[in-house]
């Protein structure tokens, strides 16, 4: 039986030739055959996997494909190990070809003077017949060497284009304080004490009341019909003090991150898809389902590179920096966005993803980050310098700032290996008590508030990951020369969510209407929501 090295074909060679992808090199969402479908014009930022660490710890790249849910991934570490050996081979192979070749040039050189020198006006001898010989038969050897170190050429080019594709494609190493497995870590609570729930959690009847699909439409604040005649499912208008309440949501956002130094940036929401992926967005999940919006083409554009509706403003943000450098003085670089995110979010409907909860398109405040990757000493820790980590404990007091002057009840996650994308490392999600969503369980007089729990934020930090995709470097500082910088990113407000969670945690249904928390007062001019008062 044939080993797998011996019937080895590069994936350029089979996508070319149209040949079927061995089952371990397909992946939906991540796969080297995906990345080729973007087209990536010679303008495109540079993109610098760190190849050498892959190779030299292709166990531990391997392990952490199996922990992340890339199982199909975990032979690509090998495979660039072995690779990389493969194309060292050549890189030596080729050094005799080559000095034989100069030898060879040197003698043809040589014979073709000779002969021009004394053969021009001579007579045709039996020794001028004898080097005519030599000289063909040092071309010959010229020829094969010639075609012998092409075909090595190419396939040490091959092996290269090779190596670097499956190390794009491998996710980022977790990090120690991630969880392995399925399960996240409770970290703590905000706004709720699990010995002392809210009141609706013992009457599921009380909480499904608290829908805020229901509240939404009986406070003209939310149009689902409508939507779904301009738009379809999975759209929605959102009308009056709805409207309102969005912009509010925004703008209180967007004040507490400047008040901590985040600038403000209104990004575009139409980005080259190659960019989406550099930063770990691929147009299909595990599912193979779609996750990104593609942009038609006309047929004069066809040959232009693919263009996506972004999913987050985290993509065009981290372009920002695409192909430059940043000046370890000016680091850390924090920005703050608010813009509108395209989801395809494909999956059935139920219960717990009704109304606002999943949408195609809404409305989020993003924070995002960039962080010098050097190591600190005690000293400068004590100064205050700024790391990554210390930018996502920032960025993680933010979200919990804004939830608690909420009013949400909320617990904080360290969420598990398995629920990372491609770019984190490490990832915190905040979930807020969602009524409607609260479970009956077997018993009918008994509730699973488990079930009633929902994202409304999330933090992740994405070391170099996106940095050396992008090509963005800082210059400077303590060290000489480059490196990639790492990045965080995270959410202040998606509209949707945080807006049905405030529907829901704040309907008052002895009076029908919604309290308005104090924070927002001021942006929305007025405290409650249904009865027509104004502050």
């Amino acid at each position: 039986m044939a080993t797998a090295q011996t019937s080895y074909v590069c994936l350029n060679c089979r996508i070319s030739s149209g040949l079927r992808l061995p089952r371990s090199l397909r992946r939906g969402f991540t796969t080297s055959l995906r990345r080729s479908d973007n087209l990536r014009p010679a303008t495109a930022p540079k993109q610098t996997p760190d190849i050498r660490h892959i190779r030299d710890n292709a166990e531990l790249y391997a392990k952490n494909c199996i922990e992340r849910n890339y199982a199909s991934h975990a032979e690509f570490p090998k495979r660039i190990q072995d690779l990389a050996e493969e194309a060292r081979r050549l890189d030596h192979d080729l050094k005799a070809p080559r000095t034989r070749m100069k030898q060879l040039q040197k003698s043809i050189t040589k014979l073709v003077s000779e002969k021009g020198e004394n053969g021009a006006t001579a007579a045709l001898t039996e020794d001028s017949n004898v080097d005519e010989k030599g000289l063909a038969s040092l071309r010959q050897e010229a020829q094969r060497l010639k075609d012998e170190s092409y075909q090595m050429t190419t396939r040490r080019e091959e092996c290269a284009e090779e190596i670097h594709r499956l190390a794009l494609s491998l996710p980022n190493l977790s990090s120690p304080e991630t969880p392995i497995g399925n399960d996240p870590r409770l970290v703590g609570y905000v706004n709720f004490d699990p010995n002392s729930p809210p009141a609706w959690t013992s009457n599921i009847d009380a909480a499904r009341r608290r829908s805020h699909v229901a509240i939404g439409a009986s406070l003209g604040l939310i149009d689902f019909a409508s939507s779904a005649t301009t738009t379809g499912w999975g759209w929605y208008f959102l009308t009056n003090e709805g409207a309102l309440l969005e912009q509010a949501l925004i703008q209180y956002a967007l004040s507490v991150a400047r008040r901590r130094g985040w600038k403000v940036v209104s990004p575009p929401s139409v980005v080259y898809s190659y960019i989406a992926e550099a930063c770990g967005f691929q147009p299909r999940d595990q599912n193979n389902e779609q996750q990104v919006w593609s942009i038609e083409q006309s047929e004069k554009d066809k040959a232009k590179p693919q263009r996506s509706l972004t999913g987050t403003a985290e993509i065009p943000l981290a372009a920002m920096y695409a192909g430059r450098d940043i000046d370890a003085s000016e680091l850390p670089v924090k920005l703050v966005a608010s813009s509108r995110c395209y989801r395809a979010e494909a999956g059935a409907r139920g219960v717990d993803t009704k109304g606002l909860y999943r949408v195609h398109e809404f409305t989020k405040v993003e924070l995002f980050g960039w962080a010098d990757n050097l190591p600190l000493t005690q000293e400068e820790q004590q100064q205050g310098q700024t790391t990554s980590d210390t930018l996502f404990s920032e960025l993680l007091e933010i979200q919990t700032e804004i939830l608690t002057s909420l009013n949400l009840p909320c617990r904080i996650l360290e969420m598990p290996t398995t629920d990372l994308g491609a770019s984190a490392a490490r990832k915190r999600d905040i979930e807020a008590l969602f009524p409607s969503r609260l479970h009956a369980g077997n018993n009918p007089t008994t509730t699973d508030l488990e079930m009633a729990w929902g994202e409304v934020t999330s933090a992740s930090i994405c070391t170099d990951y996106q940095t050396r995709r992008l090509g963005t470097r800082a210059r400077g500082g303590a060290v000489k020369g480059s490196r990639f910088p790492h990045t965080v990113n995270g959410t202040a407000i998606a509209v949707p969510r945080v807006l049905a969670a405030i529907l829901e945690n704040g309907w008052d249904e002895n009076r029908g209407l919604v309290v308005v928390p104090e924070v927002l007062r001021t942006w929305m001019g007025m405290d409650v929501i249904g009865d027509g008062r104004r502050s």
